[in-house]
């Protein structure tokens, strides 16, 4: 594991630092994102092992406060999210500070975090992410049908799949579930499962997909969404009109 394993971001923020220093800071940062999934414990100590390097640098305490998050220290997750924050200047992880006040049992406290923020000036991704966490804190609350109008947004779209697509499809399905509607859940699970697998094919760099629920996608870029079809059609139920708008953009 060297320098060259961070990316290249990631590794520009790290300039400040002398060159060895530098180079042990990013082999810290390189290996918990390459062990955050497999290992989440052993992640967070490289990314802690960074920190007392590199406390000053954005990207180390953003690192620390996504391990953090991942071994379930939601507190530690919430200070270097908020440190990352103001070194930063950047609401890049506004979704996992939501979340992480979930888990510290504040969910009416996560609500203001997201409503504090300009959606408009996220990132679709983000938006989405923080779409989910909300819809996430509004369950926490006891209030179902709220949390399905966070879920409401115009990325919401049941027949393309984006990066996005399979966890906001099944952030819907859970919700729906948690109704009791469990028909349209079943569905909205069905295209996530959908979603997931044709995102998988285009990270592959396949030229055409074939999923028993997709009839043919041709020439995918990597960066574009894939049409998907679903054995259910869609109704104005899974279009999410009949929930009313929601102030999410």
């Amino acid at each position: 594991m060297t320098a060259r394993d961070l990316n290249g971001a990631a590794r520009n923020e790290l300039k400040t630092l002398s060159k060895d220093n530098a180079e042990q800071v990013a082999r810290h940062l390189a290996m918990a994102a390459r062990l955050i999934d497999e290992d989440p414990a052993l992640a967070h100590e490289h990314a802690l092992a960074a920190s007392r390097s590199a406390g000053r640098i954005a990207v180390v305490r953003e690192t620390v406060a996504i391990t953090a998050y991942a071994v379930g220290d939601f507190a530690l997750a919430l200070r270097e999210l908020r440190t990352f924050r103001r070194i930063s200047g950047r609401d890049d992880q506004i979704a996992l500070m939501v979340d992480s006040e979930r888990g510290v049992g504040r969910p009416d406290r996560a609500l203001e975090v997201g409503r504090a923020v300009d959606r408009a000036s996220l990132p679709t991704e983000v938006r989405v992410e923080l779409a989910i966490a909300m819809s996430g804190a509004r369950l926490d609350l006891g209030e179902p049908e709220r949390a399905l109008q966070e879920l409401d947004i115009p990325e919401l779209d049941p027949d393309t799949a984006y990066p996005w697509s399979p966890g906001l499809f099944a952030a819907r399905a859970a919700v729906l579930e948690e109704l009791g509607r469990d028909d349209e859940a079943a569905q909205w699970q069905q295209r996530a499962d959908v979603a997931a697998a044709a995102i998988g094919e285009i990270d592959a760099d396949s030229e055409t997909i074939e999923i028993d629920e997709i009839d043919e996608i041709d020439e995918i870029e990597t960066d574009e969404p894939a049409e998907i079809e679903t054995d259910e059609p869609a109704d104005d139920e899974a279009s999410g009109q009949e929930d009313g708008p929601e102030e999410r953009a």
